[in-house]
């Protein structure tokens, strides 16, 4: 108000026709404070819509990392039931081949037990001969034979059957000692068939059960992969949904950015009427700022080591290329920030992706911004000059370590920082 009384006082030293001019200004004037609140109403929106899109970005950072952490389980556990099926083939076949060995073993222990049936039958047949030859010799004592040798009509045929005799004998010892051993050994070889059969049987047995077991476990790991694709496919709906949101919210961002440039627009009209209505008179407040086309200098003076460049990078995760919107600058913590070029605050705040940033407005549609600071030391609306120290380098948001995100956007697109900083 001191200021009017002060103006119009120098009006009216010099003419009182500057009269109708004063009341002209003061009447711009008032519109140009209005338009201002306006601008800066809007820049608050703007500020606001940012903020939500970075949160919608964060979060679909956070869905993607989901679907990749499910994408990877499921591909483990596919991996996983792939040698579970080839266990599975490899007892399937191990089962095939025991059943083969036991067949065999049972026609084996069949044959043998054919050949222990004759021999107990051979056996006992020439234990029925001897019987008799016995029973004869017990009921006839030495009679036979030595009617056999009396008869003999010469000493030649008395050797001859006396010899003949003896073989008989030995015959009947001979074979009967012959089948008993064939006898044992057949029981023997039965023995040992029966055991290979019954071992057979037991590992039979065992395979079964390990076939059981890898079959279950595949029908858990099969139930758990379908579990992960149900909620492969939910997060991907989610993504989806995502990035529909940031699109809309990019349009209102780009509403915003034009309406604050038409703001801009009309305050720049309304200071020219001013400055026109009365030459003399300056105004301090407010100023709006137009990009003149000048060179930026670096936002950090401490450092020039660029970690991530702007543009297409490979993911480390996804293993894809992503768009990387600015430049990544690798600093101290507490490294100094200072603002690329002339302007005005628009955004000074945190959230959780970009941590505590700082959004400069340089005019004719070119924003800068820094993230990831440590401390902010500039506000909302404040003008800034090249040079000026507005934050500190920092690791706050969604960030690997400290550096400095270095982003430039015109007309409501994100553009290479290295057009204006070299």
């Amino acid at each position: 108000m001191k200021k009017y009384i002060i103006m119009a006082l120098i009006i009216l030293s010099f003419n009182l026709a500057f009269s109708h001019s004063l009341i002209s200004y003061a009447s711009k004037t008032t519109s140009s404070e209005q338009a201002q609140q306006e601008k800066k109403e809007l820049e608050e929106e703007l500020e606001n819509a940012n903020s939500e899109s970075e949160e919608l970005k964060s979060g679909l950072e956070d869905t993607q990392k989901a679907i990749d952490s499910l994408a990877d389980k499921k591909s483990n556990i596919e991996s996983y039931v792939k040698d579970l099926d080839s266990q599975l083939n490899s007892i399937t076949e191990k089962i095939e081949e025991i059943c083969s060995q036991i067949d065999v073993k049972e026609l084996e222990i069949e044959e043998t037990a054919k050949e222990l049936e004759k021999a107990e039958e051979d056996a006992a047949n020439q234990y029925e001969v001897m019987k008799k030859r016995i029973k004869f010799m017990y009921e006839n004592g030495n009679v036979a034979y030595i009617e056999l040798i009396l008869n003999s009509k010469s000493f030649s045929q008395l050797l001859n059957t006396a010899e003949y005799i003896n073989q008989i004998t030995e015959y009947d010892q001979n074979m009967l000692d012959k089948f008993q051993e064939t006898k044992l050994c057949v029981a023997q070889v039965k023995e040992s068939l029966e055991t290979e059969q019954s071992e057979l049987k037991e590992l039979q047995a065992q395979t079964q059960a390990k076939e059981n077991e890898v079959s279950d476990l595949i029908d858990t790991k099969s139930t758990q992969i379908a579990k992960y694709e149900s909620e492969i496919l939910s997060a991907k709906e989610l993504e989806d949904d995502y990035e529909a949101d940031i699109k809309a919210q990019n349009e209102v961002i780009d509403a915003l950015e034009k309406s604050v440039a038409a703001k801009k627009a009309e305050i720049k009209k309304i200071q020219e009427a001013e400055q026109t209505a009365d030459s003399n008179q300056k105004s301090t407040e407010n100023i709006t700022t137009t990009y003149d086309g000048g060179t930026f200098t670096w936002p950090c003076p401490s450092s020039k080591t660029i970690s991530s460049e702007y543009g297409n990078r490979l993911h480390p995760i996804l293993e894809v290329y992503k768009f990387h919107n600015g430049i990544d600058i690798s600093a101290s913590t507490g490294s100094t920030i200072v603002a690329a070029y002339n302007g005005t605050v628009v955004g000074a705040g945190y959230n959780s992706s970009m941590g505590n940033y700082v959004m400069i407005d340089h005019g004719d549609g070119l924003y800068t911004i820094y993230m990831h600071a440590s401390e902010l030391y500039v506000s909302t609306g404040q003008n800034v000059s090249k040079g000026d120290t507005i934050a500190a380098v920092g690791s706050t948001g969604r960030s690997t370590g400290p550096h400095l995100h270095f982003g430039v956007r015109l007309n409501g697109s994100y553009v290479n920082p290295h057009s204006y900083v070299g």
